[in-house]
């Protein structure tokens, strides 16, 4: 049975993560930081694929106009990715940034962990610990001998007492890794430790399809743990690309509803249509279809109204034919070379909540 880890509220800008609050699904801009007008043009784009959270890389001083003119132009949070320089994360703070990610532990001394930790408490706006494989304190290296994910979770906690220190919680932690069972033990780890609401993600997953064969597995496996309060799908890809398997992944798990899910066989010496050709151009027409319905897509009755009997509606394959069906009721039979239009009818042309 699916129980969600209990974790604090955090309110990033006009969105709240945590607690029972949906799981927040986020990206990160790949244009040149500098390039002002491409990071908005990007983003836009982004926020209107689904984007719930945006982050921006903001490696120096110069970089602070980009928020400045993303915050003008979005209408969802910002979150300004900063390493090392406590003065960039204050300009950010003033530029409006919805969320600061740094290390408190890389920035030097107290004194500018107090700077960082006083300016985002007087702004509300939470700090992101960040802690991957390649970031870990050289203590912590030497006494696990190497990023283990028990040395990942020490690293997180270690930042976090920092920030504590100055009585600053509104702390949102990420413990990435390349290995899939890695970030899986870690995440687990540091869900025990503290309840701080969780950023998962695969760390340098790869290109598309490995990428995300490496995230569903084990922020799949996370999320089934009840595990995640935000989401990133990382992708050497456009990462419009993140978004869509963001919200693939969680409608799988049925832990978002965005639109139709799709079920459909693998065909079989059953099938006599070309089911392969027809399941793509159903998930074509209606991927812009905003109704929460289920809708399968079989090679043959066997498989047709029978075992997708659940689905709202459906089609199954015949001989140069199909079925129209609905929750297991055959309502009709079509040719081939209709399916899909008799299809996309009666999704566009049913109320699916009566």
């Amino acid at each position: 049975m699916y129980t969600r880890r209990k974790s604090k509220e955090v309110k990033i800008g006009n969105t709240v993560i945590g607690g029972s609050n949906p799981i927040a699904v986020q990206s990160m801009l790949n244009t040149p930081a500098h390039d002002a007008d491409a990071c908005v043009e990007q983003a836009l784009r982004l926020e209107k694929a689904g984007c719930e959270i945006i982050r921006t890389a903001v490696p120096d001083t110069d970089c602070v106009k980009t928020v400045y003119k993303l915050k003008e132009n979005l209408k969802i949070p910002v979150v300004a990715d900063i390493h090392f320089d406590y003065k960039i994360a204050l300009e950010c703070a003033e530029a409006g940034a919805d969320k600061i990610r740094i290390n408190p532990g890389n920035i030097g001394s107290d004194d500018r962990v107090k700077l960082v930790a006083d300016k985002c408490r007087q702004k509300n706006i939470p700090i992101r610990i960040g802690v991957n494989s390649g970031s870990l304190e050289k203590d912590i290296l030497k006494k696990y001998g190497s990023p283990t994910a028990a040395a990942l979770a020490e690293s997180a906690m270690y930042h976090a007492g920092l920030l504590e220190k100055f009585d600053f919680d509104n702390i949102v932690i990420s413990l990435k890794s390349s290995d899939v069972f890695r970030s899986y033990e870690a995440y687990s780890i540091i869900s025990e430790k503290c309840n701080y609401p969780l950023h998962i993600g695969i760390t340098e997953a790869g290109t598309e399809r490995m990428g995300i064969i490496k995230s569903s597995a084990g922020l799949g496996a996370l999320l089934i743990s009840g595990i995640g309060d935000t989401i990133r799908i990382s992708l050497t890809a456009d990462p419009e690309k993140e978004i869509d398997a963001a919200y693939d992944l969680l409608k799988a798990l049925n832990l978002r509803t965005r639109g139709i899910k799709f079920i459909s066989c693998p065909t079989c010496g059953r099938t006599k249509i070309d089911l392969i050709k027809i399941a793509s151009q159903a998930e074509e027409r209606l991927k812009n279809c905003d109704k929460d319905i289920t809708v399968a897509v079989m090679g043959c009755i066997v498989n047709g109204p029978g075992e997708a009997k659940e689905a709202d509606i459906g089609i199954a394959g015949g001989d140069g034919n199909g079925l129209i069906f609905k929750k297991g009721e055959i309502l009709r039979k079509v040719p081939e070379d209709r399916l899909i239009d008799e299809l996309v009818y009666e999704i566009e042309n049913t109320n699916f909540d009566e």
